[in-house]
């Protein structure tokens, strides 16, 4: 049985008015529409032929995202079991940013590791960051399937590159972030077959 929390006190109004506007809004943004399940149906394609090919699914962000990216090539390879990698190495970055400049490191790193039949997922919640960009235009000559995802405003320049391209309607940091790791889980466990496995 699960213990009482013993030393919480009640919450004040500010707090409850807060909480409720936040995840009203976090729910309007991940609320599941056709175009919606149009776009998880076909990032499991993408990633279902990208591994029947021998290829892999490589994820890239930026701080935050790119610990979401971390996070979802670990699950897609562990849970999943599709080939899956995140450029994170901080020797890696800080060699390649030392030798080509932070906005093109993503880029040379894709030169040096990807290969055509790959697919790259590109995380920004701006969809503005130079070295996502760059990374997406490296992708595209190397023909890798791309899927990106961004928030903020509608005209953000990755929002147009990606074969698919999710975007979230708000300009919160965190709702951007939370709806990006929700949509990306939701096409592992659809992959998968089910919300609920043991972790093993």
């Amino acid at each position: 049985m699960q213990q009482p929390n013993r030393h919480l006190l009640p919450a004040d109004s500010d707090c409850r008015a807060f909480l409720d506007d936040y995840v009203e809004r976090l729910h309007r943004v991940i609320r599941v529409d056709d175009d919606v399940v149009a776009q998880i149906a076909a990032t499991r394609e993408i990633w279902l032929r990208t591994s029947a090919s021998g290829g892999r699914v490589i994820f890239i962000g930026n701080g935050g995202s790119a610990g979401i990216a971390s996070h979802l090539a670990i699950d897609l390879s562990k849970n999943a079991s599709l080939p899956a990698d995140c450029f994170s190495d901080a020797s890696m970055m800080s060699c390649l940013a030392n030798d080509y400049g932070f906005e093109e490191w993503i880029a040379h790193a894709l030169r040096l590791n990807a290969r055509a039949g790959d697919c790259l997922v590109a995380i920004s919640s701006s969809g503005r960051s130079k070295n996502i960009l760059n990374a997406v235009a490296k992708a595209r000559a190397m023909k890798l399937d791309v899927i990106t995802l961004s928030g903020m405003s509608p005209d953000n320049p990755l929002r147009e590159l990606g074969d698919v391209n999710y975007w979230v309607d708000s300009r919160s940091y965190n709702i951007v972030e939370t709806a990006h790791q929700f949509w990306m889980m939701a096409v592992i466990d659809l992959i998968i077959g089910r919300a609920e496995y043991p972790a093993s």
